[in-house]
């Protein structure tokens, strides 16, 4: 059973939400704010986090932020409501998966939930499917039914990244930290050079397309 924790200062709506969750057949862990999140995060297995925005001691951005900087991994899911595109925009670009406003319909919360333990998933079993491509990580190569294409190394994970998350951002520094070396001597060019590289290997490819979201980044859109 999935453990899902829910980070909320309103009593109410923690209750709310674990409620939910339980008819969907997840195990709710609660907490009031980032810093008892932290501490759970540390001690329990969590399979994804529910994130409100707008608490005390630390927020959800500072939650977040601080779990990326130190290297997790897990499911972001921010609720909050702020709704601005500055604030969507902040939350995609300091690590969140994610972002739903409130009030927050039920249904399309728990479906987004599913989405975002499938994606966590099949990132860890390193291969990935997306229509009739395969894209299989330990070889690095594209099975589409024309045949199997080899890539190199940092072009296959950026695409390796992008289709992991269907429709979600990522801004170039994101990419960056992802694909490249900490030490590396690249800049933010770099991806964009990479993008077009891939582009150009999987033109005519009909199940996905890699679109430029301008002052963001890029993301990747199934087509099919």
């Amino acid at each position: 059973m999935y453990q899902i924790l829910v980070v909320e200062d309103d009593k109410n709506t923690r209750r709310l939400m674990s409620a939910v969750l339980t008819r969907a057949g997840y195990a709710p862990v609660l907490a009031e704010d980032g810093e008892e999140a932290l501490r759970y995060v540390e001690t329990r297995q969590v399979d994804l986090i529910v994130l409100d925005v707008m608490m005390p001691r630390m927020d959800g951005y500072e939650l977040t932020n601080r779990l990326r900087s130190a290297g997790c991994t897990l499911p972001i899911l921010m609720v909050t409501a702020r709704e601005t595109q500055e604030d969507k925009k902040r939350g995609f670009i300091i690590g969140a998966d994610d972002y739903m406003v409130k009030p927050v319909d039920e249904e399309e919360m728990v479906l987004r939930i599913s989405a975002l333990l499938r994606r966590s998933r099949i990132a860890g079993e390193r291969r990935l499917t997306i229509g009739k491509t395969t894209l299989i990580y330990d070889s690095m190569v594209i099975k589409t039914p024309d045949g199997t294409q080899e890539l190199p190394q940092k072009e296959f994970l950026l695409l390796y990244k992008l289709l992991s998350y269907p429709n979600k951002i990522f801004t170039r520094r994101q990419l960056m930290d992802a694909v490249w070396d900490l030490d590396s001597e690249s800049d933010e060019r770099t991806v964009d050079v990479h993008v077009s590289r891939v582009r150009e290997r999987t033109r005519g490819n009909p199940d996905f397309k890699i679109i430029t979201v301008r002052g963001l980044g890029y993301k990747a859109v199934p087509t099919r």
